[in-house]
C-alpha cells in the first residue's frame, strides 16, 4: 500500500497536468515568509512528511526531491518516503541545479508567488529552457481537504515596560530613514518586524508571540496594517493610535495601487515576490532594500537588554532545577518526552512564563546526534545509564526570549576518555568565542572559526551555524546577524543578542552541543572601539564530561568565574536541595 506522501504526490502530479505544468516548487514558507508557520501553512510537511523548519520540494512528472540543510539531513531520512522522494542536502545539491538536470526542455514550472520571496525564486529564473509560471492559487491547498483554519486569536499590547520605545518614536525614526533613501514607503511581511514596530504581540505561531499580518510603513511615519478586525480588541486598537490604519487583508491589492508613481522599498528576502509583481503592475517603482525594522530590532535598547537579563535569570532557575532533578532524582528511565515535559513544568512554575520559544530538542544517546531532533511518541526513548543526553530548549517571557543547550552524562560510571576530550573541545570553542574581543566592523563569519578551532585540530566539525540572533519576546531565530561559515556583510553590533553553540555529532552514538546566549557590548580599546560578549545564559556545564588537563588553566579560570556567577545569581532562588547541588556543580574545577 502506498504511503500517504506517495498518494498525495500522485494527486499533485495529476493536478499539474490539468494546469499545463511540468513541475512545481513547494517552499516551506507561508505568505509571511517566517521560519515557523501556523498549521494551516505546513504544506511541505503535508505533502512530503518532512516537519523541519527549513526546506523546499520540487515535483516533476517523473522525479521529485526534498531539500534541507545539515541540521535536518537525518530527520529527512527518517520522515521522507525515499521510494518517491529524493532527499538532498540543499548546499551540496542546490534545488536550481537539481531542477536544471531533471526537468525536460521547455518545461513550465509552477510556483505560488504569494509564498516565495524574490530571493528564493531568483536562482530558478536563470535556468535556460525553463519557464516559471505563477499559479492561480496554491495547488497543494486544492488537494488538502482537511486543512486547518487560519489562526483567529487576538493581538495583544506589548507595553513600554518591556518595549523600551514607543511605536510612534520607532515609526518616526524609520520613516525618516525611508525618506532619506528616497522611498515613500516600505513593505513589511515579517510578522516579528510588525510586532516590534507596533509594540504588539500575538499567538498565531506556536512558540513565537506574533500576530500574522502585512503592513506598509510610510515615510510620514504612518502605517497601513492588514489584519482581520476581529483580531484587534478595543485596547489594542487604541494602543495603535490613529496613525495606524487597519484594513482587511482582502484590500491589500487596492491599497498597493495607491502607491502608483512612488518608490517603494521591498526586501527581496522577507517579502513574497507577489509584492514586487503587484507594485510593478500598479506603476510603482520597486527598490530592493532590507526590511527597515530588521537591524533596529536586532539592536536591543537598554530596556530590552535589562529584560533579557531578567528573562535569563528566571530561565536559569528553571534549568538548574531541571539539571538537579536529572542528576539527583535518578532520572534514568525517564523518557525524552517526559524529560522535556519536566523542564517545561519547571519553567511554568516561574513568573510570567509564556511558553516554549521552540519545541524542545530532547535527545538521548543516538537521538542526540540528530541536530534538530524532534521527539515524538513513536521515537521517544528512555534515558539509559552511561550515555549522553542533549537538551536544547528555550522560554518566552515578556522581558525576553531564551535559548540554551546543555549536554550531560547520565552515569553512574565515568564517561570514556575520548568522549570527555570531544566534549571539552566543544566547550573550549564556546569559551573561546564567548570571551572574544573584536573590533567594530567584524562580521559573524570572521568570528565563526573561534568556536571550531579546537574541533578542527582533531579533524572534527559540525554542520550548522555557530550563532543566530534572538529576539526580545519574539522569534528565537532573528536576523540579520549570524555567526557562521557562510559569509555575510552584516556586522556584529552593540545590543545584538546572539547564540554561541558549537557542537559535535557522532551518528548513531551521541550528540554534543553547548549553547549560551550572549549580548554584544561596546568595550573601548587603546586605538579604536570594539566589542565583547556578555553571557546571558545561567546554567552550569556538566563537570563530569570536562577533561581539565585538555581544557587548560586559562579556560579553567574562565569557567570557574562563570560558574561562580551562576551560583551567586541563581543559588538564592533555589530550594535547599537544588542549591546544595548547584554549589557542587559550580565549585572550582579540580585541575588534573
Amino acid at each position: 500500500m502506498p504511503s500517504a506522501s506517495a498518494t498525495r504526490l500522485a494527486a499533485l502530479r495529476a493536478l499539474l497536468q490539468q494546469n499545463g505544468l511540468d513541475g512545481l516548487i513547494i517552499p516551506h514558507s507561508d505568505e509571511f515568509l517566517g521560519e515557523y508557520t501556523p498549521a494551516c501553512a505546513d504544506r511541505l510537511e503535508w505533502l512530503t512528511g518532512f516537519s523541519g523548519s527549513a526546506g523546499i520540494a520540487l515535483v516533476l512528472a517523473e522525479s521529485a526531491a526534498v531539500f534541507s540543510d545539515g541540521r535536518y539531513i537525518t530527520q529527512m531520512d527518517q520522515q521522507v518516503d525515499g521510494s518517491c522522494w529524493e532527499r538532498q542536502h540543499i548546499y551540496q545539491t542546490p534545488p536550481s541545479t537539481w531542477l536544471a538536470s531533471k526537468a525536460p526542455r521547455n518545461a513550465r514550472i509552477g510556483y505560488d508567488a504569494r509564498i516565495m520571496s524574490s530571493a528564493e525564486l531568483r536562482p530558478f529564473t536563470t535556468l535556460d529552457g525553463l519557464s516559471l509560471v505563477p499559479t492561480n492559487g496554491n495547488l497543494t491547498d486544492m488537494l488538502w481537504t482537511d486543512r486547518p483554519a487560519f489562526p483567529s486569536a487576538p493581538a495583544t499590547v506589548h507595553p513600554l515596560t518591556y518595549a523600551g520605545e514607543s511605536s510612534a518614536d520607532k515609526r518616526t525614526r524609520l520613516g525618516k530613514a525611508l525618506a532619506e533613501a528616497g522611498q515613500a514607503a516600505a513593505i513589511l511581511s515579517d510578522s516579528a518586524s510588525i510586532a516590534w514596530l507596533l509594540n504588539i504581540r500575538g499567538t498565531d505561531i506556536p512558540c513565537t508571540p506574533v500576530v500574522l499580518a502585512f503592513a506598509v510603513l510610510h515615510a510620514d511615519a504612518s502605517v497601513d496594517l492588514f489584519l482581520q478586525a476581529s483580531k484587534l480588541p478595543a485596547d489594542v486598537q487604541a494602543w495603535l493610535g490613529p496613525d495606524v490604519r487597519v484594513h482587511e487583508p482582502e484590500i491589500l491589492d487596492a491599497v498597493l495601487a495607491t502607491l502608483s508613481g512612488k518608490t517603494v522599498g521591498v526586501d527581496p528576502a522577507s517579502n513574497a515576490v507577489w509584492f514586487t509583481q503587484t507594485l510593478t503592475r500598479h506603476g510603482a517603482t520597486v527598490q530592493e532594500s532590507p526590511d527597515p525594522c530588521q537591524l533596529p530590532k536586532a539592536r536591543k535598547n537598554p530596556t530590552e537588554q535589562d529584560g533579557a537579563r531578567k528573562a535569563h535569570l528566571k530561565d536559569g532557575v528553571a534549568l538548574c532545577r531541571f539539571l538537579h532533578w536529572l542528576e539527583t532524582e535518578d532520572a534514568r528511565g525517564t523518557t525524552e518526552l517526559q524529560a522535556a515535559t519536566r523542564l517545561n513544568a519547571f519553567r511554568a512554575e516561574g513568573a510570567d512564563y509564556r511558553g516554549e520559544s521552540f519545541p524542545a530538542i530532547s535527545g538521548a544517546g543516538p537521538n542526540g546526534a540528530v541536530i534538530h531532533y524532534r521527539v515524538t511518541p513513536e521515537s521517544d526513548r528512555p534515558l539509559k545509564a552511561n550515555e549522553v543526553y542533549l537538551i536544547d530548549s528555550g522560554g518566552q517571557y515578556p522581558e525576553g526570549t531564551t535559548d540554551v543547550t546543555r549536554t550531560v552524562w547520565t552515569g553512574p560510571d565515568a564517561p570514556p576518555a575520548r568522549l570527555m576530550e570531544t566534549f571539552t573541545r566543544v566547550l573550549k570553542g564556546n569559551l573561546r568565542l564567548g570571551h572574544a574581543r573584536f573590533p567594530t566592523g567584524t562580521t559573524g563569519h570572521a568570528l565563526d572559526a573561534l568556536a571550531r578551532y579546537d574541533l578542527w585540530q582533531a579533524g572534527l566539525d559540525y554542520d550548522h551555524g555557530t550563532g543566530h540572533g534572538v529576539g526580545s519576546f519574539l522569534s528565537v531565530h532573528e536576523g540579520p546577524a549570524r555567526i557562521s561559515k557562510n559569509p555575510s556583510t552584516i556586522t556584529v553590533q552593540e545590543g545584538m543578542i546572539l547564540s554561541n553553540e558549537p557542537g559535535y555529532y557522532e551518528p548513531g552514538a551521541y550528540g554534543i552541543r553547548l549553547e549560551t546566549l550572549v549580548l554584544v557590548q561596546e568595550k573601548a580599546g587603546e586605538n579604536r572601539p570594539g566589542y565583547v560578549f556578555e553571557t546571558l545564559t545561567l546554567a552550569p556545564f556538566d563537570r563530569r564530561l570536562i577533561d581539565t588537563a585538555f581544557l587548560g588553566e586559562e579556560d579553567c579560570l574562565i569557567l570557574d568565574a562563570y560558574h561562580a556567577q551562576i551560583m551567586e545569581q541563581i543559588g538564592p532562588h533555589l530550594p535547599d536541595s537544588a542549591r546544595n547541588w548547584l554549589k557542587t556543580a559550580c565549585a572550582p574545577l579540580k585541575r588534573a
